[in-house]
């Protein structure tokens, strides 16, 4: 018998299995790769009868109400819901779907979701080359992986400390660019010295992350001040870190994007919605390159302080 003999063409999206229940055309279900499946034809198929489910294409779904998707994003479908998240969450009745085609703005009822493609990205967290630099003097600040999140952690002597992820691939200005992340608050530092900035930059610092030259962040006084900020330097024009309205809850992860494909009028979501939209943060004076940059500082304070980074990437693209 030869290794392998072809049952079914190479390009063929479609899949043939026996229907679990009862399924109505256009049905959404998940296969056991973990794929999603749409159910092919008008008319459906009875439960335990042989079923054609499309595991390839372009298809239009609900989308979640009130959230905001962007071209290239990942989709995840909410089986509870019937409906398509930008977000991710930590319940499996969220499946990852494929990634958005186009914008979907946050009154739009549908979204277009190109099915189990898997999102390109020019860097990952997740196996992408990066610099740490620890500063401490007799302290013991940590960055410690497990189980794909870096957590990140202040010793409690009296004295300045920082550590960072930076990535090293970089951006050139001239290409529009995505950044995205998913952070929380373990422990909150409990007094104001201690700074979180996520975001575009193009270098580190060894104790001040509002000193590098170009950067645009979000940002956390990560101590009794729980409000989250956005802040923006091209080295021409600054804009200082403004509070968003949202505040940081310790133990809920937070997911933040940086829509810089227009580095003049630059976008800043949290939890899929835009935030402070008046705002016009921008990077088009920047000479870059740029950078993904995570960032954690405190003066000298015996203050402890953890968080855990669960998700930092850079995308580009071509089509804006």
């Amino acid at each position: 018998m030869a290794e392998a003999t072809l049952s079914k063409d190479a390009n063929a999206n479609a899949m043939d299995v026996t229907a679990p229940e009862a399924l109505s055309a256009g049905e959404v279900i998940q296969l056991p790769d973990g794929r999603i499946g749409v159910t092919a034809g008008l008319a459906g198929f009875a439960s335990g009868d042989p079923a054609t489910l499309l595991t390839a294409g372009q298809f239009t779904f609900a989308k979640t109400a009130d959230v905001v998707c962007l071209d290239g994003g990942r989709a995840y479908f909410d089986k509870s819901a019937s409906t398509i998240t930008p977000l991710q969450t930590e319940s499996a009745d969220n499946v990852y779907a494929g990634v958005f085609v186009g914008d979907a703005a946050s009154a739009a009822t549908t979204c277009v979701v190109d099915i189990n493609v898997e999102q390109r990205t020019v860097w990952d967290m997740h196996g992408g080359a990066a610099d740490t630099v620890i500063v401490q003097t007799t302290g013991t600040t940590k960055l410690e992986w497990s189980g794909g999140t870096a957590q990140f952690a202040f010793s409690t002597n009296a004295e300045a400390e920082k550590v960072d992820i930076l990535s090293k691939v970089s951006i050139p200005v001239t290409q529009p660019m995505i950044f995205e992340s998913i952070w929380e608050v373990v422990t909150a530092a409990d007094a104001d010295v201690a700074d979180l900035s996520v975001g575009l930059a193009n270098a580190t610092h060894a104790s001040d992350a509002d000193s590098i030259t170009e950067s645009c962040f979000f940002h956390q006084d990560s101590g009794a001040d729980l409000n989250l900020d956005a802040e923006s330097d091209d080295g021409t024009t600054e804009v200082a870190a403004t509070d968003t309205t949202i505040d940081i809850v310790a133990g809920t992860p937070k997911e933040v994007w940086i829509d810089a494909r227009d580095l003049t009028d630059i976008q800043m979501y949290a939890d899929g919605v835009l935030v402070l939209d008046s705002t016009v943060f921008k990077l088009d004076a920047a000479t870059g390159p740029l950078k993904a940059l995570w960032h954690f500082e405190k003066s000298a304070n015996d203050t402890a302080g953890v968080v855990q980074l669960h998700r930092m990437i850079l995308r580009t693209t071509d089509v804006t």
